[in-house]
């Protein structure tokens, strides 16, 4: 058995992923948070391709090559932890037969090939499920298993523009914005999560697994939530408003003397006591901005107004007087400020695991269980790392595996 200490909800489970990128490997660390055995299955050279995606990387301060396959970037340490690294050449027969070898044992597949990419390799779910009918499969593709763009390549940027969330981001009179993450690959992962843990719930009644069909495209279509049904109910495409709300005002950033808030107003009650705050009282009487309604519609009188008040003092003076009347307001914060931040320091969701010595810093699960976290405490591995265990686990003689690195089909 490894060393992956594993313990949680998911305990016994076994994954074996054969994802790169983000979307996959989200949800495969996200499932060895929760205690499944994770076994990812890298190319033998470059391993995931996100190994390549730096600077930064996790070794930059020490003197290594070019070349050299220890060092990482930090886009793979996002969402590798709590993994096994098998390398191994799936373009060999060899290769294949390991692969369906641990699929025999396995619970869950994940995989974001383009689709029909594995049945070339023998290793798509209809074969794998055949020789493991418990086999649960899960394909992350950029537009789903069928239709006129299932032959295509995805990529998150690009469906972030195909699927709406572009257009009602950015500035009113500027170009659309793509978020500042992959937005949309990361709640890709974790639909695919959510539809694991519910085909592992169905095969405790039927015995039998099923295959997931996850769509990047489909996630960023269902996830425009209050947006697609402003458009399906008025009939009207939601217009890009900045940092602000298409259904609620005041709720968006304000200058103020020495930078910037954003101000969140969820209700009327709140508003009482902003006007209150800012010296209109009359305000909250007013039919123009009496309630949330009526403030949409008048926001181009009521939001200069605002934010010329807002200009005449400095941020963390409004921002106390804000907390103190129970008016919900917060810091724009770049993202070194957010890990200095005492309620996420307090919440632990800055973490560092240990690794050959080395300090691979981390962010927390978000997920608590009785009040401790759901985390992996395995550092995202190197390339390989796990090969020659888990290859003499699968019965694999000390000279059999050494032949298979010879010849490059394992490293």
């Amino acid at each position: 058995m490894s060393d992956v200490a594993m313990s949680g909800p998911l305990s016994g489970i076994t994954v074996l992923d054969l994802s790169r990128v983000l979307a996959g490997p989200w949800a495969g660390q996200l499932l060895a948070d929760l205690g499944a055995r994770v076994i990812k299955v890298e190319h033998p050279q470059r391993g995931d391709d996100t190994r390549g995606w730096g600077p930064p990387w996790l070794a930059e301060d020490r003197e290594i090559g070019q070349d050299d396959l220890d060092r990482v970037a930090a886009y793979y340490l996002c969402a590798n932890r709590g993994k096994q690294s098998l390398a191994v050449d799936i373009a060999s027969r060899e290769g294949q037969a390991l692969v369906r070898r641990l699929a025999r044992g396995a619970d869950v597949m994940l995989e974001n090939f383009k689709v029909g990419g594995l049945a070339k390799y023998g290793l798509d779910y209809a074969t794998l499920h055949a020789l493991n009918p418990r086999l649960i499969g899960c394909s992350i593709t950029g537009f789903g298993q069928d239709g006129p763009y299932a032959h295509r390549a995805g990529y998150d940027f690009m469906i972030q523009a195909m699927g709406g969330l572009m257009s009602i981001s950015g500035e009113p009179d500027g170009i659309p914005m793509k978020t500042g993450v992959a937005i949309t690959d990361v709640m890709t992962g974790l639909y695919a999560t959510i539809g694991v843990l519910s085909a592992l719930h169905e095969r405790g009644r039927t015995g039998v697994g099923c295959h997931i069909d996850v769509s990047l495209l489909d996630v960023q279509v269902a996830a425009l939530a209050n947006q697609a049904l402003n458009a399906l109910v008025s009939g009207v495409s939601p217009e890009r408003h900045g940092n602000a709300h298409p259904n609620i005002v005041p709720y968006q950033a304000f200058a103020c003397a020495d930078g910037h808030l954003v101000l969140t107003v969820g209700n009327d009650s709140q508003f009482v006591r902003l006007a209150a705050l800012l010296g209109h009282p009359e305000w909250a009487e007013d039919p123009a901005y009496a309630t949330n309604a009526a403030r949409v519609g008048n926001r181009e009188a009521l939001v200069p107004q605002l934010q010329s008040i807002f200009l005449t003092r400095g941020r963390d003076d409004w921002l106390a007087d804000l907390e103190a009347r129970g008016i919900p307001a917060g810091p724009i914060n770049t993202v070194a400020e957010v890990f200095t931040d005492p309620q996420v320091l307090h919440r632990g969701m800055r973490r560092t695991l240990q690794r050959d010595g080395l300090d691979i810093p981390q962010v927390a699960n978000p997920l608590r269980f009785d009040g401790r976290t759901a985390m992996s405490e395995v550092a995202p591995p190197r390339l390989g790392q796990d090969s020659d265990a888990l290859l003499a686990e699968m019965g694999l003689s000390a000279a059999d595996i050494a032949r298979l690195r010879r010849e490059g089909i394992v490293h």
